[in-house]
């Protein structure tokens, strides 16, 4: 697998040498309101030039541990299908040899395909979801791949009580339902995180950690698909990212940048904040 020619910031490590494998997904044929998610994991890597490597937040320097960028992958546009085969297929290669794969969307439907791969590892998986929006909903005006679904794909896999939501503060009426019955669902904030946290660190399970950057709210992080107001803050963000990176997470992503949609470039900068700081909370 070859590095990048444009890598995010500090991610330029052997690939034999590294612990996290960063890898994009250019993807966003099932948005359901405004488009431009594709172009997220490419700003990101732009942008991250912006940034230092080294985190005050932290006491952690990106130079210091060991991360390979693989690139975007070429994915196909006119099949959703097609595009998670893809996706899982890198995330396998990447979890074969002993790495951690870590996702760059791309619409939020791209975390099925990396979830399929690392539930097939690891059959007692855990999803920690951080969103502004459900995403349960049983299908999307008859499509069930849709980024507006992805939550509901993965509950096909998991099952009941293995999905963790959070800051969730949009969805049908059924969705709110579904997540009463079949998932752990904390809306509009972090509240019950940490407690979470330390049930899941007694039993080490797997984690998947999923991060839909529309939980921050539009006020910081305007450039996304579906801006909801009432979100939570960076430092509120950050706080809850280092309290998952406690528990045993195997993979994650970060999704939902649509950075045409802020040309201000403020959104963007945000997005690759979070994950710099991602990275070195995994590390």
């Amino acid at each position: 697998m070859n590095r990048n020619v444009e890598t995010f910031i500090g991610c330029d490590s052997p690939y034999e040498e590294a612990n996290i494998v960063l890898f994009g997904a250019p993807f966003d044929s099932t948005t359901s309101f405004r488009p431009g998610a594709r172009f997220g994991s490419a700003a990101m890597r732009h942008e991250s030039f912006g940034l230092e490597t080294y985190s005050p937040y932290q006491d952690k320097d990106l130079c210091d541990y060991n991360t390979f960028d693989s690139g975007d992958l070429e994915l196909c546009f006119g099949s959703a299908e097609g595009a998670l085969h893809d996706i899982e297929e890198r995330t396998k290669e990447i979890l074969s040899d002993g790495k951690l794969p870590l996702l760059l969307g791309g619409e939020h439907l791209v975390t099925l395909g990396s979830v399929r791969a690392v539930f097939e590892k690891y059959p007692d998986l855990h999803i920690i979801h951080f969103d502004a929006h459900a995403d349960l909903r049983e299908d999307y005006l008859g499509a069930k791949l849709s980024h507006a679904c992805v939550i509901r794909r993965c509950h096909d896999l998991l099952g009941d009580g293995r999905i963790h939501q959070f800051c969730i503060r949009s969805g049908d009426r059924e969705e709110f339902r579904f997540a009463e019955e079949h998932t752990e669902m904390h809306p509009f904030c972090f509240e019950g995180l940490k407690e979470l946290v330390e049930e899941l660190k007694k039993t080490n399970v797997p984690v998947y950690f999923t991060i839909d950057l529309d939980c921050l709210d539009p006020s910081v992080f305007p450039g996304t698909g579906t801006p909801e107001a009432g979100g939570v803050t960076f430092p509120q963000l950050l706080e809850a990212i280092l309290a998952v990176s406690e528990t045993n997470v195997v993979a994650a992503d970060v999704n939902e940048l649509a950075p045409m949609l802020d040309h201000s470039g403020i959104s963007t900068a945000m997005a690759c904040k979070v994950l710099r700081e991602l990275i070195l909370a995994l590390n």
